[in-house]
Order: structure tokens, then sequence, then C-alpha cells
């Protein structure tokens, strides 16, 4: 009986052109195979994360949430190398969640690779990695990894210091050297020398299949796929094509077949899995936080404060109205516990921050604001001029 395994790399048609992989049809291939969990790292995003959790926990299936990153091999603001040339711009990390500080990491890291590192592909760098490393466990990557790369070129100190820094970044006990063999001459190289480098370094080994489509027949359709993404014929194709046939969802017994030498990278993959343990909650609405509260400063705090201050502005303003100082104030009190009880009081700060920037910015805001026009809170932060009192809002 083969060793328990988890796929830990593993890509869907949220990998945009380039894998071929449905979610409800992968999570059931998965239980057939015999396999209780599976893992989605698309490339560099996470557009498909909430539907392989739902979709996998319908179907009785363990998700773990992940993401292949693009990493700079400098500063995610540099602007060099050619992603089709010998120096590339970025190399690849899997990165897998483990828990909710993670999910909120990679999605800072996600975020942040589009808005601040995108040169060809969305990148982050290491200073963002170690800035949001918290509650994700990295794994080294495929031929594109840095670490791979490193071992490729035979520069092995340089493949050590990688590997040092991941383990600064990560942990000791969330980094793992990756090993992976479709065939290609380039892996035969780095699972001799990756496995050289795990006892030199004593980093652990996890085994993975690159996967890309279903099943090994579902190639032909990857190759269009790919020829689709780079405007080329399959013909034009030929040469260019990165795969094989072999990147497909294999059954633990083709894994067990294929890493018979290393058994334990093969059981490491649901060691891993159990580990992470993160799933979006049940019918939970989730809030955004508001981001830029000062120090020592609640969310409830720093509304009421805005509230009662703008409302006070407000109240000064001579002009008629139809109801006592009172009044506005109580209905404020009101709406304030009404807002704190179900927890608003983020989108509240939010809204009224983007608004407040309008309005200095000189872009036009209208009076009013959807299902917030009839709110005093949102007269008193000046994100409607809808006095609600006066005219019987509710």
């Amino acid at each position: 009986m083969p060793e328990p395994f988890v796929h830990l790399h593993l890509h869907s048609h949220y990998s945009l052109l380039d894998a071929t992989t449905r979610l409800e049809e992968l999570v059931k291939q998965v239980g057939q195979l015999g396999m209780e969990a599976v893992a989605l790292t698309d490339h560099g995003n996470l557009f498909g994360a909430f539907e392989f959790v739902t979709t996998a926990r319908k179907h009785g299936i363990h998700p773990v949430v992940g993401c292949e990153l693009y990493v700079a091999p400098k500063s995610r603001f540099d602007r060099q190398g050619n992603p089709f040339g010998r120096h590339k711009p970025y190399h690849h990390l899997t990165v897998l969640v483990e828990n909710e500080t993670g999910w909120y990491n990679l999605m800072q890291l996600s975020t942040l690779s589009y808005l601040e590192g995108f040169y060809h592909r969305p990148r982050v760098d290491k200073e963002l990695l170690a800035q949001y490393s918290q509650g994700l466990i990295a794994l080294s990557g495929c031929l594109a990894g840095e670490v791979p790369q490193a071992l490729l070129a035979g520069d092995r100190e340089r493949a050590e210091r990688v590997v040092a820094e991941f383990r600064e970044i990560f942990g000791a006990q969330n980094y793992f050297l990756e090993v992976q063999d479709h065939g290609l001459p380039e892996e035969a190289v780095v699972r001799e020398a990756i496995q050289d480098l795990s006892r030199r370094t004593g980093v652990p080994l996890v085994v993975t299949n690159d996967c890309h489509f279903h099943r090994r027949e579902d190639v032909d359709a990857h190759r269009v796929l790919i020829g689709i993404g780079q405007n080329k014929t399959l013909q034009q194709l030929a040469s260019d094509y990165a795969y094989n046939d072999e990147f497909y969802v294999k059954s633990p017994e083709e894994m067990a077949e294929l890493f018979r030498d290393i058994p334990d990278a093969i059981a490491r993959t649901a060691e891993i899995a159990k580990r992470c343990r993160f799933s979006f909650a049940d019918h939970k609405l989730l809030l955004p936080r508001y981001p830029k509260l000062p120090e020592e400063t609640s969310a409830e705090l720093y509304l009421n404060q805005l509230a009662r201050s703008g409302l006070a502005k407000r109240l000064a303003q001579p002009q008629p109205r139809r109801h006592s100082d009172k009044e506005y104030w109580q209905r404020l009190e009101y709406e304030l516990k009404v807002i704190h009880d179900v927890g608003f009081e983020g989108y509240f700060l939010i809204v009224w921050d983007f608004v407040d920037f309008a309005r200095k910015a000189g872009i036009p805001v209208g009076p009013g604001r959807g299902s917030a026009a009839g709110s005093l809170v949102s007269y008193a932060l000046e994100i409607t001029d809808i006095d609600p009192l006066q005219y019987d809002l509710l």
C-alpha cells in the first residue's frame, strides 16, 4: 500500500491560459483516486480560492489553499529581464496557507504583487515575503524556482544561500525542498542535486507533480491552450511547449512508484496538508477592516469620535430644522449602537475615507449614497448631504 499522498502543487483554469483543470471535476477525481485532500496553487492569483474551498468541502475533500508566487530576483520595483530570455524577471515559489493569518498574509502578497511588483507577471520580493510570512508554508518550487535554477547552474553555494534565506523568512519548520519528475532532463539533474542539498542543509524534501490538466490524454487540449496564450499555431509551438503528458493529476500509486527511493517525501505531503487547516467560515459575513486607525484606537471609538464631531458641526450650521438637537443626538447614538452590534464600523470608515478623499481632491460626490442615504451617521460623516430627520428617512 503506498504512502498517503496529497497533491500540493496544482493549477486550475484560474491559472489563465496555462491549465485546463476544472475545480468540480478535480475534487471528484481526487476522491476517486483515494486522496483525502488536495491543494490549489494557481499562478500569481487567488481567483479560484473560494470556489475551490466550497467545492472541495461539498465533496468531502480537505482543501489546501495556496499560490505559486512569482518572486523578483532582487526588488519587486526592478523592471529588468525578459521572461522569454536567459535572465528572467522572476522565480517561482509554492506557498500554502496554514491558518487564517496565513490567508490574510497571502492576500496581501497577491495584492501587492499586482500593485507594486507587476512586470510581465505579478511579483513579490523577499522583503514582502518576510513581512507577510506568518501562517504560510513554502516549497522551493518547480524548475523555475530559485533553488532549482541555482542547482541547474551548478552553483551549490548559491543554492545553500537561497535555502538559508527562505528558512529565515518562513521558519525552519515551514520551508521544504520540492522534488518533481516529469521526465525532463533538467529535472533529473535537480532531483539528484536537491536530495544532496537536503542532506547538507537538513531541509526536508516533499514531492509534487506540477499538475496542469486532469489526465494524460488531456495533453493535446493543454497544448492548444498554451498555443492560444502564446498566439502560436501548434506547429510553431512544437519547439516551445514546456510541458509533456506527465503534468496531470497522478494517483498515489503513480507517485509512489515515481519516487520509491524517497518515501518520506511522499508521506510528508499528507503531513503538510494536515497542518493547513484554513477554510472560509460558513455563512459568515466578512467585512473589510479599516487599515488606517490611529494608534491605540478601536474602529468603534474612531467612528464614534468622527460621527459625534461631524454631527456637532452639522448642528452648528444655521438652518431651519423640524427636530430638536436632542432628537438628533438620540438618533446618532442609536445608529452607532446598531452599527457596532453588526460590526459595520470598518465599512463606514472605509466609505468615509474614500468620500473624504474625493471631496478634498475635487472629485464630484453626489448627495446620496445607496442604502446608507437614510443614515444620520452617514450625514454626520459627510458621506451624504441629506438630513434624514428633516425628510423622515429611515
